[in-house]
């Protein structure tokens, strides 16, 4: 496959593509975080590559030109990825991939920028947050995103106090949760900063696929997910949606690199399930889970099972 960076000098946006050898018809849009997470981005742009798909991986935070933390990350830097694809590599068909807090720019990509032919959010939230200082204690005060030079509204999470219990039952989770699932539960019951800032997925004009693990460790992907879902349906969505919710699962979901080249990242499962304690506990469910939601994602992209 090939390989291609991006800077935001040059590019006016961070990223890394793997493009099949024999090029593709079809690119996805990859959103997971920082440019420095435990699971790069461009090691699933090389897994949409490994099924004849251009992947281009689109960093949020943490490279030159971009924020350090994040807060107050312009979604407008999408439009020139975007453009790259369509205008440069000639590619028609394009989807926007969002995981975790990529979520709230694949879905804000679909509906403000467009042009999309499917929308895929794993482990969502169905608002955008504030920002986070690079101590990962405090907030900006400021959002997380913004848009042509303005702050999209947001929901504020406190994680001032999330060292306090470890780990304990909360009432509506039928686990035990961390205290980041208690601040971002917290701040979803703050209904009328939800009510501002919740995301408008009824103007996506696109295929839309919802996955959550019902043992998010994180935030409460579920609900998310039940709420994103019930909006479309209240608003008279005409396009495709599809929900999968596993009952198991964890924050960690949807596609994982290809096992063959990344054997060093497989061997470090057992400890990444130290932090993820839902796929921990329940590893082999949840790399069942990824397995059936790679090939889920796949024919959705394809439109193999439209």
């Amino acid at each position: 496959m090939k390989h291609e960076d991006f800077s935001m000098k040059t590019d006016g946006f961070v990223g890394h593509s793997a493009e099949p050898d024999g090029g593709s018809d079809r690119a996805v849009i990859i959103i997971m975080g920082g440019e420095q997470s435990i699971l790069p981005g461009i090691k699933f742009a090389e897994r949409f590559a490994d099924y004849g798909i251009t992947g281009l991986a689109v960093s949020l935070f943490g490279a030159e030109g971009l924020s350090v933390s994040p807060d107050r990350i312009p979604l407008d830097m999408f439009v020139p990825a975007v453009k790259y694809l369509r205008e440069v590599k000639k590619i028609e068909h394009i989807s926007v991939y969002g995981q975790s807090m990529g979520s709230i720019f694949a879905e804000l990509c679909a509906e403000k920028i467009g042009g999309f032919e499917k929308l895929i959010m794993v482990s969502p939230t169905h608002v955008p947050f504030e920002g986070t200082s690079p101590d990962k204690k405090t907030m900006t005060g400021h959002s997380v995103v913004t848009w042509q030079g303005e702050e999209l509204p947001y929901v504020t999470a406190d994680f001032s106090k999330i060292g306090a219990v470890k780990y304990y039952r909360h009432p509506a989770a039928p686990y035990k949760v961390t205290g980041m699932w208690a601040a971002y539960h917290k701040a979803y019951c703050d209904k009328q900063a939800v009510k501002n800032a919740e995301l408008s997925i009824e103007k996506c004009d696109t295929d839309i696929l919802l996955i959550a693990g019902a043992m998010d460790e994180c935030w409460y992907a579920e609900y998310s997910v039940k709420r994103l879902a019930a909006r479309l349906k209240a608003k008279g969505f005409g396009r495709q949606v599809k929900t999968l919710i596993y009952p198991h699962g964890s924050h960690l979901n949807g596609l994982l690199p290809n096992r063959e080249r990344e054997k060093k990242l497989y061997r470090m499962l057992p400890f990444i399930g130290l932090m993820y304690r839902s796929f921990g506990k329940y590893r082999r469910e949840n790399m069942e889970y990824c397995r059936r939601s790679e090939e889920e994602i796949i024919a959705w992209i394809k439109g193999e099972n439209t």
